[in-house]
């Protein structure tokens, strides 16, 4: 049986908090931020976020929250919108190092990132929703997370049109977040980037991923194969390719970019999962 390797990897590397709210935020809030579509807003996830909180981390969050009211009057716009920034960045660390909990830790980098109007800090907040809700099991909240990405996206591509990233991740958001009835918009967003550079990794990669949510696995297979050519110690490449042979009963194609992929994979703990799979294909 597949054991999906392919995320060992990333699960030990990550730097944010994988901690996400106990239970998807109830529908009754509706306000203007992006999202509320989906059935949620951000008051309904900060809110169940809170109900997490010690009562030290409760008095810790909400001298944060005062701290932010505090600086509205009496400063220039200019000096204001710095120090809101700044309270952001506060804010998101509190839920990042402190709670441990991922959707308040994004939202406020959103917030920041949205302040800031920079592509780099734009495209940053947007893959931070993008990469998570692609492991989110509860819809409404997977459809939040991909509603904010796609703002975010969307503002960084009015600031430089031409980033195939946002187009890619912008093409990802319809993909896996559940926001369009046509899937299919998300495809063609990225396959507009492909069509003009087939060198393009993370579309590549993207493209992967809608083939496997498709069940076309020999596409999967032959667009990593791709991939690997072309950027031969690409890990996740690696690990996806050897995952998928696994899944598709080719043990000793499994076997072999196990094998492979541990000339890439440093940290012990993926080491001992992929050498656990490789003697288990190898009986």
């Amino acid at each position: 049986m597949a054991l999906s390797l392919v995320g060992v990897i990333f699960i030990f590397g990550r730097t944010v908090p994988t901690k996400k709210i106990v239970a998807p935020a109830s529908p009754e809030e509706v306000n203007s931020s992006p999202g509320t579509q989906a059935g949620i807003s951000k008051d309904t996830i900060l809110a169940m976020a809170k109900m997490q909180l010690s009562p030290d981390q409760a008095a810790r969050l909400s001298m944060l929250e005062n701290s932010l009211s505090d600086r509205q009057s009496g400063i220039s716009p200019d000096d204001l919108k710095e120090q809101q920034i700044h309270v952001y960045h506060q804010l998101s660390r509190f839920w990042s190092d402190s709670a441990h909990i991922f959707e308040p830790f994004a939202w406020y980098e959103a917030e920041a990132a949205r302040l800031e109007n920079s592509g780099k800090t734009l495209t940053f907040a947007a893959r931070l929703f993008l990469d998570n809700l692609q492991n989110d099991e509860v819809a409404q909240r997977r459809q939040w997370k991909a509603l904010q990405a796609k703002d975010l996206f969307e503002r960084a591509l009015k600031i430089n049109p031409d980033d195939d990233s946002a187009k890619v991740g912008l093409g990802a958001c319809y993909l896996f977040g559940s926001i369009s009835a046509t899937p299919m918009e998300g495809i063609l967003k990225i396959r507009e980037v492909v069509g003009k550079d087939s060198t393009n990794i993370y579309a590549q990669m993207m493209l992967v991923q809608g083939s496997l949510l498709s069940g076309q696995y020999d596409k999967a297979i032959d667009r990593l194969q791709m991939v690997i050519r072309i950027e031969p110690a690409n890990a996740e490449a690696i690990l996806r390719l050897a995952d998928l042979y696994d899944r598709t009963g080719e043990k000793a194609r499994a076997v072999e970019w196990y094998r492979k992929s541990l000339e890439y994979v440093k940290r012990p703990e993926a080491r001992v999962e992929i050498d656990k799979r490789i003697k288990e294909l190898s009986k």
